[in-house]
């Protein structure tokens, strides 16, 4: 097909997605892609002295959330397309692994920062009623999204992360059955099975096939399942992405440990054969009929960058900003060094919208968390508190009864230190 032959409506997003996938196309599937979106949410972050929520104002609290949620909701089917998140991983000089990811939405949700403890049950939701039942073997941090109690990002005390990556146009869930619905949870329960059951990606990787994801619809996001995928990091550095495809789990394994959106995964490491001349040293002078032509200034190397913030562009740019990182000296260190990389996929507000029924949406970047497997630490912060905040897993009871939150909104605190002046 050629870019003459596209639709008139087939916006300017779709069109890059549309020639790199003719550039790179996915082994899978013989369409190119007909959008590219993503979604995503996520913290804050209030006093910690209001982290453990009494159960009671949890219930006086309810009434208010579900007008909230029909509030949102309503958002998201205007605003089904505005979504993004970026994820890396970098590798401290001793030897610490460090990950992170954005997270970007065009409004701002209800999201709460949660500690769950070992030994807490949880039953899975399909179509068809309950799914499975199990009991966390591992305590973990990480986030809550429309105060369900399911982690969308997190790391338990094993050091395994998971994240969650909108994922459209490519999700396919497994059809439920009564002989599969006792062994089935919803897509934003995926994760947290994940984080509650093992500690390392071979764990993961050899229980897939015993777990469905089911396609079912969350009050929370819309008349439709929520498409996602989802990337996996253990302590070791092990990393593995699973993409829910035609009803089946398809795992890769991810070396560069970088993940985006849509398209597939294996389709975004094809497309990064389109870039491999790229360099973080500077191109020489080039002599030309007796006359020196020289680059104008640093960073001629990455000439031909993708800049744009597209699922496709924003891979290419995380696995080589991962790539040629200098490496941190330690894991704390690291852990800024992972912010810094991050600060590079921001979306400021106004930069990628979209006008629809007459209401103009813009995505943001809401927030930005990183994780350190050897300290249990799970840091971040938000678009109106850019403070970096700490939740260690390490100082909390894990054996507690009761998962402890704490919604994630703050404000940015501002220092005056004209009187410091001398």
């Amino acid at each position: 097909m050629a870019a003459s032959a596209l639709p008139q409506n087939f916006d300017s997003y779709s069109r890059l997605a549309f020639w790199q996938w003719s550039l790179a196309p996915n082994q899978n599937s013989e369409e190119p892609p007909c959008q590219i979106s993503d979604p995503s949410n996520y913290f804050g972050i209030p006093d910690p002295k209001e982290f453990c929520i009494p159960m009671e104002r949890e219930g006086q609290m309810k009434h208010l959330n579900r007008l909230k949620v029909v509030l949102v909701l309503g958002m998201l089917l205007i605003c089904k397309d505005a979504f993004a998140c970026t994820g890396i991983k970098l590798v401290a000089k001793d030897g610490s692994i460090i990950h992170g990811r954005t997270l970007e939405f065009a409004v701002q949700l209800d999201t709460s920062l949660a500690v769950s403890p070992r030994g807490y049950q949880f039953t899975g939701t399909t179509p068809a009623g309950p799914g499975l039942v199990y009991t966390a073997k591992y305590a973990a941090v990480g986030t809550l999204v429309f105060d369900q109690p399911a982690f969308a990002d997190g790391i338990n005390e094993k050091g395994l992360s998971v994240g969650t990556f909108y994922f459209p146009g490519y999700a396919e869930y497994a059809q439920i059955t009564a002989e599969n619905q006792s062994r089935a949870v919803s897509p934003l329960e995926f994760p947290n099975w994940i984080l509650t059951q093992f500690a390392t990606v071979a764990e993961v990787r050899a229980a897939l096939s015993k777990i469905v994801i089911a396609p079912t619809v969350s009050e929370a996001w819309g008349s439709s399942p929520p498409p996602f995928h989802y990337i996996v990091y253990d302590k070791a550095g092990n990393c593995l992405v699973i993409e829910p495809i035609r009803g089946a789990l398809v795992s890769y394994d991810n070396k560069l440990g970088v993940l985006t959106n849509s398209p597939t995964f294996d389709w975004h490491m094809t497309n990064l054969r389109n870039f491999i001349n790229l360099r973080a040293g500077n191109v020489p002078p080039l002599k030309v009929s007796g006359m020196e032509l020289a680059p104008f200034g640093q960073g001629s190397g990455m000439v031909g960058l993708p800049g744009d913030f597209t699922p496709p562009s924003r891979f290419v740019r995380a696995a080589i900003f991962s790539y040629t990182a200098i490496p941190a000296e330690t894991a704390e260190e690291c852990v800024l060094q992972v912010f810094h990389i991050l600060n590079q996929f921001d979306i400021p507000k106004g930069l990628a919208r979209e006008v629809k029924d007459g209401a103009t949406h813009a995505d943001y970047t809401m927030a930005t968390c990183v994780r350190d497997p050897q300290a249990l630490c799970y840091y971040f912060k938000s678009y109106e508190d850019q403070t970096i905040r700490k939740v260690d897993l390490k100082s909390f009871d894990l054996n507690a009864k009761e998962i402890k939150k704490i919604p994630t909104s703050s404000e940015q605190p501002i220092i005056d230190i004209s009187a410091e002046l001398k």
